[in-house]
Order: C-alpha cells, then sequence, then structure tokens
C-alpha cells in the first residue's frame, strides 16, 4: 500500500511517499510563515511532489502535528510555533485539497510509533518514546498501537509535575520536566548562570572542558529526565524505553551516565526496562506520519 507521510514543523514541511514502510521519494518545503491555511496549501504541494517523484498516487496521507490535537474531529487546537492553527479543521481542509483521507497523529507520538515498529523498540510488544529537544514531548505505544488517551490528550510526558512551585513552562503551568530539562530550560538557566546568551551546543562544550556551572545544569537536567522516565514506567510499565531527541542524542556521556543514574535509583526495588537509544534520527516524525496512515487504512480508520 502507498501513503505519504507528512511531518509538518515550525520552519519545514517534510513529505514522503511509501511503499508500506519503503521510503520511495523525499520533499522538503518551508512552512508558510503566514500560518492558517497557507499550511494546507503547502502541505497538499509537498504531498503532490513526493508523489510525483515517486511515479505514485498514494491512497493515503499521514500527518504528524504539533498540537494537542482533537482527533475525533481531525482539529488542531493550538500550536506553539505556526499561527493561525487554533482550533483549526486541518484534516477536512486537507482532504479537501488533495482527495484523499488524512489521517492525524501528534509529533511524537507519530516519532514513538516509528521507534516503536522499526527503530529501537522493534519487535517489542510495548514501548515508552521520550523526546528531549527544545521541548519535550513522546508517547506510549502498545499492540502496536499509540495510545492517545480518552481525549487524545495522551504522551504529553513534557508536561508532567515533577518540581511543584518550580520554573512556569509554556502550558502555562510550573514544575513540568519541559520547564525543568529541555533545552529552551537549559538555556534560560544558562543564560542566568553566565549573565550572556548560551545554546545548548556551546554547554556541551563548556561540560566537556568540565566548566562548574555547565556541569551542575547539565547533569540536574538529566536527572530530572531521569527521575520523570522512572515515574512514566511505574505507571505504564513498558517493555523497553527510548530516548531520543537531538539534545538527548547530542549530549556529552556524561549526561546520560546521570540520567541513567537516576533512572535506576528512582526504581529502585522495581524491575526495571532497559533504556536504549533511539535510532531513527530526523526521520522518526515522517516515518510515523505514514505509518499512522498505513495502520489506519488497515484497521479500518478505528
Amino acid at each position: 500500500m502507498t501513503v505519504v507521510g507528512l511531518d509538518l514543523g515550525g520552519t519545514k514541511i517534510a513529505a514522503g511517499a511509501f511503499d508500506g514502510t519503503r521510503l520511495l521519494s523525499q520533499v522538503v518545503l518551508p512552512t508558510p510563515k503566514e500560518g492558517g491555511e497557507k499550511v494546507v496549501g503547502a502541505l497538499a504541494e509537498a504531498a503532490r511532489q513526493a508523489e510525483e517523484k515517486a511515479g505514485v498516487r498514494a491512497e493515503a496521507l499521514g500527518l504528524g502535528t504539533p498540537g494537542p490535537l482533537d482527533f475525533r474531529e481531525g482539529v488542531i487546537r493550538f500550536t506553539p510555533n505556526i499561527p493561525g492553527l487554533l482550533d483549526f479543521p486541518i484534516r477536512r481542509l486537507l482532504e479537501e485539497a488533495t482527495g484523499r483521507p488524512v489521517y492525524l497523529e501528534n509529533d511524537a507520538n507519530a516519532a514513538a510509533l516509528a521507534e516503536h515498529h522499526l527503530g529501537a523498540a522493534r519487535g517489542e510488544a510495548s514501548s515508552l518514546y521520550l523526546t528531549v529537544s527544545t521541548g519535550i514531548g513522546g508517547g506510549a505505544v502498545l499492540g502496536g498501537r499509540v495510545l492517545r488517551g480518552e481525549r487524545g490528550q495522551g504522551g504529553e510526558f513534557g508536561h508532567t509535575t515533577l518540581l511543584p512551585g518550580g520554573p512556569l513552562c509554556g502550558c502555562g503551568l510550573e514544575g513540568c520536566l519541559e520547564a525543568l530539562a529541555a533545552g529552551r530550560a537549559l538555556e534560560r538557566d544558562a543564560a542566568y548562570a553566565y549573565q550572556r546568551p548560551v545554546d545548548t551546543r556551546e554547554l556541551f562544550r563548556l561540560f566537556q572542558e568540565g566548566e562548574p556551572k555547565a556541569e551542575r545544569l547539565l547533569l540536574q537536567a538529566a536527572r530530572y529526565v531521569g527521575m520523570g522516565l522512572a515515574s512514566l514506567v511505574k505507571a505504564f510499565d513498558p517493555g523497553v524505553v527510548v530516548v531520543g531527541g537531538g539534545l538527548a542524542l547530542n549530549a556529552p556521556q556524561g549526561y546520560w551516565e546521570a540520567l541513567l543514574e537516576a533512572y535506576h535509583g528512582y526504581l529502585k526495588g522495581w524491575e526495571v526496562p532497559p533504556l536504549r537509544k533511539a535510532l531513527l534520527g530526523a526521520e522518526a516524525g515522517l516515518l510515523g506520519a505514514a505509518l499512522t496512515a498505513f495502520l489506519e487504512v488497515k484497521h479500518g480508520g478505528g
């Protein structure tokens, strides 16, 4: 079965035509700064170009998008980095623009699905995925399907509360894992500590040089991630835990050592699932979007 996967990001749209899970072609277009219906037009054009490049016509489209999403209605409730998508009926508009059924998935859930079927959790009955990048997200997969929850809010692991009264998160609440350990949080704390802007790449370099402030900042963030993962394991009891995202995968070894120490420490006395690094990198979202369409068609859209 041929499908097109679409990965909608704040700066770019990636589209890929797939025969099952085999990538036939790939196209990248900029995300329109105007947002709204311009985004729909760009998504439809990216899908068209991917199909044309592969010489196929897809049966369905899978779209991985930021959000929270209303899966029943096919609506993006809001996105923090793309304008004009508040309560936006993306599924209906994209179906009208392409003439094909469109299946939505949260972008982090899509990456979780890809790592489960094709990446670090391949062959496992269940898996838990956490992406640590500019923000923090994730997803849980059981029986090959993403656990979305009753209201489509499942997998928002970055917004679990770890420190009541802690830093304010972009979601409007305090002390979320994302507000404590994501890239934005590290850069916020580093700017305060060094009294100048410091991005994560420089922070990694300072850490490797043994700079004390960088060590404290990175190791503290790693411990929060390990603590958060331990709590999620107690809730979901997955077969394996997968950690991805640009920050985590590019972090120095000391970051991973602190993460694992906290992970095992907060699971003392419990059976501890193996923790693995994600394998699919930046392609996970695109693969997961295509898998979403493939699995939804296979299971009759249910």
